[in-house]
């Protein structure tokens, strides 16, 4: 019982440090800059500002000054996030060897994903970040730079991602037992590794709303089945923990597919950049898993008494915010009735 309860209370204040996160939990959170040449020879830009509140972060994209804005900007508000649209042409030269700059990068505390396609076919992706607010784009795209930006965008992904964690530090309550664990874990991964790459590479379609509902109610069913347990009832995801995360490690991998075809993949580099991706989402994942269980077994050695009832804080706290985000996305994609 003891035992148990140190899982509660570390998982408990993990769980409320994402309590305070934005509820839309799959939100791609750094800016995205996205430079597209088109047939015509035009540049489609595309620029993705995050918003805290009302506010729109104070950073700006400086373009080479090879590129002359044509016609008017299009702004769009989605949610967390300002989306502008601008055609560009350029008037001399071309863009390899020149420079991409984020002003105001160096006094926010944000990313800037940066995906450039030209008419060759050539694609650079880059993470631009306050101490490296400048990128170069190189003569030649590198293996080495796309497979280190895609693993560690999968991983801030992964550790953004309040309910995939949430998920995960369920699982953790209910499953006992490294062998089990690992099994869980694992069926979770080949799940959601399926998934991530046939939705990427456009092989299945699934809306993202009802999606994103679906995540959001396998919390709330892995919240319960915590009680269930406590409560001495033998539940489905106790008997089978690997079946339970695999059938919903479906529907997380088209969480995750979808906030990656948001920002897009190098079509030079699809393979790479997808793999890399999903290594970043299990990085992320385990390193978790290691912060939680290095945690309960430091507080397992603390010697104070617990209050009787307390265990119900974490698995209530879960399934309230499950049940919340359940609500809230389903009303995303119902019909409004007048």
């Amino acid at each position: 019982m003891i035992r148990e309860w140190f899982k509660m209370v570390i998982c408990f204040v993990l769980a409320s440090l994402y309590l305070l996160m934005p509820v839309n939990a799959d939100e791609i959170r750094p800016a995205l800059l996205d430079i597209k040449q088109q047939k015509t020879g035009l540049f489609a830009v595309t620029w993705k500002v995050p918003m805290r509140g009302d506010r729109v972060l104070a950073i700006t994209p400086i373009l080479p000054a090879n590129l002359e804005r044509v016609g008017t900007p299009t702004l769009q508000n989605v949610p967390g996030a300002l989306l502008e649209h601008a055609t560009y042409k350029i008037n001399s030269g071309s863009l390899p060897g020149k420079i991409i700059e984020i002003e105001g990068l160096t006094e926010v505390q944000t990313d800037v994903l940066l995906l450039v396609q030209l008419q060759d076919g050539s694609q650079h992706s880059a993470i631009l970040r306050p101490s490296a607010p400048r990128f170069e784009i190189p003569r030649e795209a590198s293996k080495l730079k796309v497979a280190g930006d895609y693993w560690l965008l999968g991983t801030i992904h992964i550790l953004e991602g309040a309910d995939h964690l949430l998920f995960v530090l369920a699982l953790l309550l209910i499953v006992v037992g490294f062998g089990e664990l690992f099994k869980a874990v694992t069926a979770f991964t080949v799940a959601h590794s399926i998934t991530l790459a046939l939705a990427t590479l456009d092989v299945i379609r699934v809306p993202s709303a009802p999606t994103e509902a679906i995540i959001a109610l396998s919390i709330l069913f892995l919240a319960a089945e915590i009680v269930h347990k406590h409560n001495g009832q033998i539940g489905i995801t106790e008997r089978w923990p690997w079946l339970i995360a695999f059938l919903f490690g479906l529907f997380h991998g088209l969480g995750f597919a979808g906030a990656l075809s948001e920002i897009g993949v190098p079509q030079t580099e699809v393979p790479l950049a997808l793999f890399m991706f999903n290594v970043g989402v299990e990085t992320g994942q385990l390193l978790f898993i290691a912060v939680v269980l290095s945690l309960v077994a430091v507080l397992k050695k603390l010697p104070f008494t617990v209050p009787q009832g307390s265990w119900r804080l974490l698995p209530y706290g879960i399934g309230s915010l499950a049940a919340f985000w359940t609500i809230e996305r389903v009303a995303s994609f119902l019909p409004v009735v007048s």
